[in-house]
Order: C-alpha cells, then structure tokens, then sequence
C-alpha cells in the first residue's frame, strides 16, 4: 500500500496530490478577465510550476482534461497548448464542453495526472 502525499492542502483541495507514482492536479486560471489564450497560458505555467515541485513536469504528463465554456475556444487553447507541450510528448487527452465553471469569468479549467 502505498501513502498519499497532499501539498497546500486546505478544506476542500489539495494543490496537488500523489499516490503511486502518479501526481494528480487541478488549475484554472488566476484572471477571470482575461481572454481565453491568456487564461490558458497562464493557467498551464501554474500546471507546470506544481508538476515541478511534485517532482514530475509536463515532459511526463499522462492524461489531462480541459474543460472549456465554449468550444468555439477550441483552437485558441490548442495554440497555446501546442506552444507548452513539449514536442513528442503529448498525453492522452481530452476536452469537454461545460455549462459553467466555478467561477464565472472562468473560460478553461484543466486536470492533470503524470508520472513522477
């Protein structure tokens, strides 16, 4: 059995968690008025700086989910994402229309898990 590791653990989130050999994270943006690219980007450097002190990075993504309020936001995120992941290391993915997200400038929200 092995032990679960939290980090900025609070009432109801971790920042990021791990358990087996697998970091587990969820981000949105810090500017909910921001166009859709800027939250995107800004979101992922946040990804990236949590991968990095769970001791993983975004070379070692396994799956992630992007949840976006309008599809019509599809290639704008994706040009972002395309920029962030390093070339030959995409991972499974996924991306999902929602109604709403928490908070309602919120344009993107991603979850992540990767290897350590």
């Amino acid at each position: 059995m092995s032990d679960i590791q939290r980090a900025g653990t609070t009432q109801r989130y971790s920042d990021y968690t791990v358990h087996n050999g697998v970091v587990y994270c969820v981000e949105v943006p810090p500017d909910e008025h921001a166009d859709v690219a800027t939250q995107t980007a800004a979101m992922l450097a946040s990804v990236e700086t949590l991968l990095t002190r769970a001791g993983s990075g975004k070379d070692r993504l396994l799956l992630v989910t992007l949840y976006l309020t309008d599809m019509n936001d599809y290639d704008a995120v994706n040009a972002v994402w395309d920029a962030w992941v390093p070339a030959g290391t995409a991972p499974t993915r996924a991306c999902v229309q929602v109604t709403r997200l928490a908070a309602p400038g919120w344009k993107v929200e991603v979850a992540v898990q990767a290897a350590l």
